[in-house]
């Protein structure tokens, strides 16, 4: 049996389980402000609790991006993202069985850990299967599987949460990733050079069509961390992710208290609401991927080409952070507006990080960006736990220092990208 287009397969199955893997995280930050008194926390101390649950998987996720970025490479895709799916799967069931805030600490870290394995695993199995030209459209439609994660863990968390209660609905979600493994093991047989189901065509596609491809990727050697930081594009990858993924976090951790304090929403309200942001997330990694691609077609060089994106995203982030910072007391009256703005922000977000996570692969290849995807990931974390801590003091009277925080991390960015890198690519 042959099928066409399997690599099309493989990367939808990579962003099913990012769909699944952001339902599990965001189901705390949406149910978060209605359940933390049957905790006995006091209203005043809410917002620092959130903080302490979101750094205990924030730690975790960092710990885990690097040592799963090391086990992509070492089992590969196949195996390594079943393991990494199993053990969230496991986890988000066993927040059912909270009982106290350090419960809660001790899942939400055996969740993190277990759910940093997408990334590198999602990273490595598109350098795997498509050609450079194509692969930042896979990072794309991977990268708009997290944002329709956000847009539909909204409604489905305030359906189950209502209908069934906090804990059934915790046990429920956590059944999804269970039974994507079942797809995953089927179609995803062995890597492209192996696959029984591809054709012809599409394996020397894949493989031969770009002399930098994968078809190398079993004599490149192996470098160990310390020997990767030796490369300044290494720093550039990590640098950048270490001030850029924070301002996603700022809004999938807190965007749910944050509608219920400026605009008084009710769980109902903010699942009828927060999905129209992560939409606007959802288009933008689509596009930034097809943007990059487009111009790689037309002869630019890929490094190039996704630094050209990232530019972009930044534009469309840093214009409307200002906005916000300007109109936020007017905002008050108009929730559809704020949702729009807070939507052309992370659309801007989504377009370029793909661009971002892309990189290791166009550096390096082999063995190596598996690794240094973890590194860039556990960069990610490093950085979203200080803006984490930072939120509860920044929001005791404003939300305006949350959304200048967010504007200046946007052009640092920036000159980390552009700047801190090698004069040659290196194909390690």
């Amino acid at each position: 049996m042959k099928i066409r287009g399997l690599r099309w397969y493989i990367v939808a199955l990579i962003a099913l389980a990012t769909v699944i893997n952001y339902i599990d995280r965001s189901a705390i930050n949406i149910m978060w402000p209605y359940i933390y008194k049957e905790f006995g926390i006091a209203d005043a101390d809410n917002k620092n609790a959130l903080a302490l649950i979101t750094t205990f998987f924030m730690i975790a996720y960092a710990l885990g991006q690097t040592f799963t970025g090391k086990l992509m490479d070492a089992v590969g895709t196949r195996l390594g993202m079943t393991i990494s799916i199993i053990g969230w799967s496991i986890s988000i069931a066993l927040h059912s069985f909270a009982r106290s805030l350090m419960s809660f600490n001790i899942f939400r870290f055996m969740l993190g850990f277990s759910e940093a394995g997408n990334w590198p695993g999602a990273t490595k199995s598109n350098a795997e299967w498509f050609p450079a030209k194509e692969r930042a459209i896979a990072q794309g439609i991977f990268g708009a599987g997290a944002s329709l994660g956000s847009v539909v863990s909204a409604p489905i968390i305030a359906f189950l949460y209502i209908v069934f209660g906090w804990k059934m609905t915790f046990v429920l979600i956590a059944a999804l990733g269970l039974i994507w493994i079942i797809p995953w093991l089927i179609i995803n047989k062995a890597a492209p050079e192996k696959h029984p189901w591809l054709t012809e065509k599409e394996r020397n596609y894949i493989l031969d069509t770009d002399p930098e491809s994968n078809s190398s990727v079993e004599v490149a050697p192996v470098l160990s961390w310390k020997e990767l930081l030796k490369f300044r594009n290494t720093w550039g990858i990590i640098m950048a992710r270490f001030f850029i993924d924070p301002v996603w976090w700022l809004f999938v951790t807190w965007l749910p208290t944050f509608l219920k304090e400026q605009f008084l929403f009710d769980i109902k309200q903010i699942g009828a609401f927060t999905w129209l942001p992560y939409l606007f997330a959802a288009i933008g990694s689509l596009l930034g991927g097809y943007h990059s691609s487009w111009q790689v077609k037309r002869g630019v060089d890929a490094v190039k080409a996704r630094k050209n994106s990232v530019a972009v995203g930044c534009g469309f982030m840093l214009v409307s952070l200002v906005a916000i910072v300007y109109n936020l007391d007017g905002l008050k009256a108009n929730p559809s507006l704020a949702m729009v703005l807070i939507g052309t922000t992370l659309f801007g977000f989504q377009f370029l990080i793909g661009n971002l996570q892309t990189l290791p692969s166009d550096y390096f290849n082999g063995k190596n960006v598996g690794t240094v995807a973890g590194m860039g990931g556990t960069a990610a974390v490093v950085g979203t736990l200080i803006t984490t801590w930072a939120v509860p003091a920044m929001t005791k009277t404003s939300y305006v220092s949350f959304f200048v925080l967010a504007a200046v991390l946007v052009p640092i960015t920036w000159i980390c990208i552009k700047y801190i890198t090698s004069k040659k690519i290196i194909h390690s």
